[in-house]
């Protein structure tokens, strides 16, 4: 049984494999990008809006809350990268019920990849925000023994983001796979609705646990009223577009 993505390839060249998880990833990048320019290229700002716009609005409103939420800080900075953090692993979850289509979430290398994103944004976030000083003088606390300790944390909670969005997606098709096997009729279907709900789940946890590194790393003093501002004063993607 194939576990993952991975293991099927399309195509290959002197040791150069076109495997499941890429076309599948690019697929989900192409409907993300497409799904993007159509459902923005008509905002308005009055009455008469859209049920595409509707739902960009309630998804933005949605992701701006949880961001202020979690972080205490202004949504604005944070919600490109959390949002297509979201996006993608919930659209690749999603589109697992589709036939023939594998979730490049179920791929160790996709989920890593994802995790080392995030490995990477949580000190540029934190500089941008504290200072290079402020941000590298955080290692050293409470005292300068920490040093190490501090950075085995940073790299074994990216370990637990990846391992944990990888396990839970290719245990979902693995299972499924095994009771297609032997009994392939009712009992699959429902626990292929469980795994899509599972997925659902992951994504939103995923994206959370982004978020609460981030906010570690960039909290100051002040933070939660900054969010409230920023909420209270953020115009709806129809008013950001005219305003641009």
């Amino acid at each position: 049984m194939r576990i993952s993505p991975d293991q099927w390839v399309y195509w290959s060249w002197r040791g150069i494999d076109l495997n499941a998880t890429i076309v599948f990833t690019w697929g989900v990048m192409a409907l993300l990008i497409l799904g993007a320019l159509l459902t923005t290229r008509r905002l308005r700002d009055d009455e008469h809006l859209s049920r595409w716009q509707n739902l960009l609005e309630v998804l933005v409103t949605g992701l701006d809350d949880q961001i202020a939420d979690v972080s205490q800080q202004r949504p604005g900075r944070y919600r490109g990268f959390i949002g297509t953090l979201f996006l993608f692993i919930f659209v690749s979850n999603v589109l697992a019920v589709v036939p023939g289509f594998e979730p490049p979430t179920g791929s160790l290398s996709t989920t890593t990849a994802l995790a080392i994103c995030v490995l990477v944004a949580v000190p540029l976030y934190g500089i941008a925000e504290r200072g290079v000083r402020r941000y590298l003088g955080s290692y050293l606390k409470p005292t300068p023994f920490m040093l190490p300790f501090n950075v085995i944390g940073e790299v074994s909670r990216t370990v637990a983001l990846a391992v944990r969005l990888y396990g839970n997606i290719m245990s979902g098709t693995v299972i499924v796979g095994i009771l297609l096997s032997v009994v392939p009729f009712v009992f699959p279907v429902v626990m292929q609705l469980l795994g899509l709900l599972t997925g659902v789940i992951q994504a939103y946890i995923f994206a959370v646990l982004a978020m609460v590194y981030i906010a570690s790393a960039t909290r100051t003093h002040g933070g939660g009223a900054d969010a409230e501002d920023d909420r209270a004063g953020s115009p709806s993607p129809a008013s950001r577009s005219d305003q641009e």
